[in-house]
C-alpha cells in the first residue's frame, strides 16, 4: 500500500533509520550519527545556529555542543513520532517529525525538554537512507 506517494515499506525503513539514528545520538556515538548524513549534508540542531556541513562538521558540532554536561551525568533520550513523509520531485522525501528530548539524572524524575519540530529531507544512497539536511525549530522559541 501508498499513502501520499509514500509506501509502507518505505515508511517503515524510515522509521527504522531514525531509531538507529537517535540511539547513535543519545549513545554519544557522534561518527555514526554524523554517517546517516550524506556527505555534503547539513545539520542545524538550533535555531540561529549555522548548520554544520558534512560528516567532519557535524561531529565538530555535537562534540561542542556536548561540552555542556561533561560535569553533568545526565542521560538524554530522543523521541520521534508523527513522522510525516513527502516525496519531493528530485526523488528525495520529505520529512516532518515531532520530537521530544527527555532527559534524566541519577535519582531524578526525566525532564521532556525540548520539544520540537524536526524537517529533514531523506534520500536512498546505495539503498540506504540517508539524511540530506536537517533543521530543528524549538517550539518555545514561536
Amino acid at each position: 500500500m501508498a499513502f501520499n506517494g509514500v509506501t509502507d515499506e518505505m515508511y517503515a525503513r524510515v522509521q527504522h533509520f531514525y531509531a538507529h539514528q537517535m540511539q547513535a545520538l543519545d549513545a554519544l556515538r557522534f561518527e555514526e550519527y554524523a554517517a546517516t548524513f550524506t556527505k555534503d549534508g547539513t545539520f542545524q540542531h538550533s535555531p540561529g545556529v549555522e548548520p554544520a556541513v558534512g560528516h567532519d562538521g557535524i561531529v565538530a558540532e555535537l562534540v561542542a555542543f556536548h561540552r555542556r554536561f561533561d560535569d553533568d551525568p545526565v542521560r538524554r533520550r530522543h523521541w520521534f513520532d508523527h513522522i510525516a513523509l513527502t516525496p519531493l520531485a528530485d526523488g528525495a522525501l520529505r520529512s516532518t517529525v515531532y520530537a521530544l528530548v527527555v532527559t534524566v539524572r541519577p535519582g531524578g524524575r526525566p525532564e521532556i525538554a525540548p520539544s520540537c519540530l524536526v524537517h529533514d529531507e531523506l534520500v536512498v544512497e546505495d539503498g540506504d537512507v540517508r539524511l540530506r539536511s536537517r533543521r530543528i525549530e524549538h517550539d518555545q522559541m514561536f
